[in-house]
């Protein structure tokens, strides 16, 4: 199953590598991992070797792959944004890697995303553009759904290491649009994220 949501992922990078990079973006390695307080990331170097060549790695967040597609598509758009300044010598971030500054903003709306400020993180919001969209439908990628993603809601069993399958009714996840960051209320609560200064919105647990 996860070899088929892969499939999707690699299929989406070729296709926006050629709309919008040319095609000269490098090969890169894409994983779907554990990662819930983020969309996705990309690795600083190259980690994924073989014989031939490194490669960087883009993770997409197992825990968030139930969003709608343009916007898993589009958190993929922004790290390959970010591996394009990588490999074209363009700061687009400061402070270890979180703030996205001006730069990364210029890059990423050139090529269909539509990017917001944050504070503490910069411009980096990241939301898809109707231009954006039109090209994923004119290349048949709205069509393909990924139907699986990570439940970070269940807790462990302490006798398998597994998980136990249950769930606290009343719990409700807030997750922040910004980071990703989430956390977990027992009631209806109006919170915001501490980092990014964004309202959180629910999702019910």
């Amino acid at each position: 199953m996860i070899a088929q949501d892969n499939a999707i992922l690699e299929k989406a990078f070729d296709i926006l590598n050629r709309v919008y990079f040319e095609s000269a973006l490098p090969k890169v390695m894409i994983t779907i991992q554990s990662r819930p307080k983020a969309y996705g990331y990309i690795t600083t170097q190259e980690v994924w070797k073989d014989e031939a060549a490194s490669y960087y790695e883009i993770n997409i967040s197992a825990e968030h792959l139930d969003r709608p597609i343009e916007n898993v598509l589009a958190t993929l758009q922004h790290e390959m944004v970010h591996l394009y300044c990588m490999v074209n010598g363009i700061a687009d971030t400061s402070k270890g890697g979180r703030y996205h500054n001006k730069l990364f903003k210029a890059e990423a709306e050139k090529r269909g995303l539509l990017i917001e400020y944050a504070p503490y993180i910069g411009y980096s919001k990241t939301t898809p553009s109707t231009g954006f969209i039109a090209v994923l439908k004119d290349n048949g990628l709205m069509e393909l759904g990924i139907d699986h993603h990570r439940d970070d809601n269940l807790s462990p069993s302490p006798s398998t290491g597994g998980q136990t399958g249950k769930r606290k009714s009343s719990t409700r996840k807030y997750i922040c649009p910004s980071c990703g960051m989430s956390v977990r209320a027992t009631r209806e609560v109006n919170i915001l994220c501490g980092d990014c200064m964004c309202t959180m919105e629910v999702k019910q647990a």
